[in-house]
């Protein structure tokens, strides 16, 4: 085993410590003054580590406020749309029968021409056996009557045969060569109908819904299986017809997408219809989305659409809070409230009602708060126990 390592203590320990310990072995000594040493230098840096770690927390509840106004804004409307699929289509069956296969079922991926369904199509193989024995007949017919004809023709040359009978064998001719045409029509038609026992994906996509189950028969036009395309996809709102002149005018349209965690998203195309719905007094917008924008999103699903019109001069004056300073949590819509200095806290949460969203402006506040309150901007560092707010 080493010896413990010697160091000097010549200034190093106070002359009083040395007075009083004259039997202590300066090995123990000095061992002990390493550790003292090292557990001085640790607590210093704890410390120092403490004080930095303090200097953040207070640094981090240092929070932003705003002072709240009136101001004009332009008037809006907010609307709840939905999203939808630009290619859907419903399958439908073209032949009777009963549905001897359904290959798909909803949500499950297909391919174009991959075939979904097949209605029972004995009768329709029955058809296409007998239209191409009909054909194999015509075509007999016809190479028997050109035979003939050619005979007769060769005959007429050499003067054995009277004119007539070349007419009538070139009329027998004709008569199959039309035989062989229907008989070839008739091959393709029982072909078609053959193709509508079987419902083929026109596109790639998925199926969102099958409307018929194997067994169950299907007459011409039932429907069978709906699908749709990912993309492109589009927003539909319907707008009253009374705010129809507002949406017109509107300086900008802006969707709130599913997932977009608050983003609001711009439409790559908005096309309004050219009629009124006579029942409900509505006019539907059609809302093109950007293929990043309506990446991952599927029909059906709820948005919120509005319609940010231009500030004029003469608008109403409304209060208005950023959507950042909003808190949301449940039933619950507050914001927090920077009360006066020297109180024991710096904000204090405030419940509000609020009313429409003006985008960037801001959102309206229809009660709870006045002209000069003022509200953190960033909530959620404003529930700290430290937060100040921000010189």
């Amino acid at each position: 085993m080493s010896s413990p390592a010697h160091f000097p203590l010549n200034g190093l320990l106070p002359s009083a410590v040395r007075a009083f310990t004259p039997n202590v072995s300066r090995t123990f000594v000095s061992g002990a003054l390493s550790l003292a040493l090292l557990s001085g230098v640790l607590l210093s840096m704890g410390g120092m580590a403490h004080g930095a770690d303090q200097a953040r927390v207070v640094e981090s509840a240092q929070v932003p406020v705003v002072t709240l106004g009136s101001r004009a804004v332009g008037s809006g409307l907010a609307l709840d749309g939905s999203l939808q699929a630009v290619r859907q289509s419903t399958l439908s069956a073209q032949a009777s029968g009963r549905i001897a296969e359904l290959r798909v079922k909803a949500g499950d991926r297909v391919k174009a021409g991959q075939v979904l369904a097949v209605v029972d199509d004995r009768a329709t193989q029955v058809g296409v056996a007998q239209a191409q024995a009909g054909f194999a007949q015509a075509d007999a017919q016809l190479a028997n009557a050109r035979a003939h004809f050619e005979r007769t023709r060769e005959l007429r040359e050499k003067g054995f045969m009277a004119q007539a009978a070349l007419d009538t064998a070139q009329a027998q001719l004709r008569a199959a060569t039309a035989g062989v045409a229907a008989a070839r029509a008739g091959q393709a038609q029982s072909s078609l109908a053959q193709g509508f026992t079987r419902l083929t994906a026109p596109y790639d996509g998925w199926v969102l819904q099958t409307h018929a189950e194997a067994g169950t028969l299907a007459m011409p036009g039932s429907p069978v299986v709906t699908v749709y395309a990912p993309q492109p996809i589009r927003v539909v709102v319907h707008v009253p017809a009374s705010q129809q002149a507002l949406a017109l005018v509107a300086q900008r349209v802006e969707v709130l997408l599913p997932g977009a965690e608050g983003r609001w998203v711009t439409p790559e195309k908005r096309t309004s219809l050219p009629a009124a719905d006579a029942v409900s007094q509505t006019v539907e917008w059609r809302l093109d989305l950007s293929e990043a924008d309506g990446a991952d999103q599927v029909p059906g699903r709820n948005v919120q659409v509005r319609f940010v019109g231009a500030a004029v001069a003469n608008a109403p004056q409304r209060l208005l809070v950023p959507a950042s300073a909003v808190l949301r949590r449940g039933e619950l819509t507050a914001v927090y409230l920077a009360i006066a200095e020297g109180q024991p806290t710096a904000f204090v949460l405030r419940a509000v009602r609020l009313g429409a969203d003006h985008g960037d402006a801001g959102v309206e506040v229809l009660s709870g708060l006045r002209p000069g309150d003022r509200v953190a901007l960033d909530p959620v560092r404003a529930g700290l126990s430290s937060a100040q707010v921000a010189q």
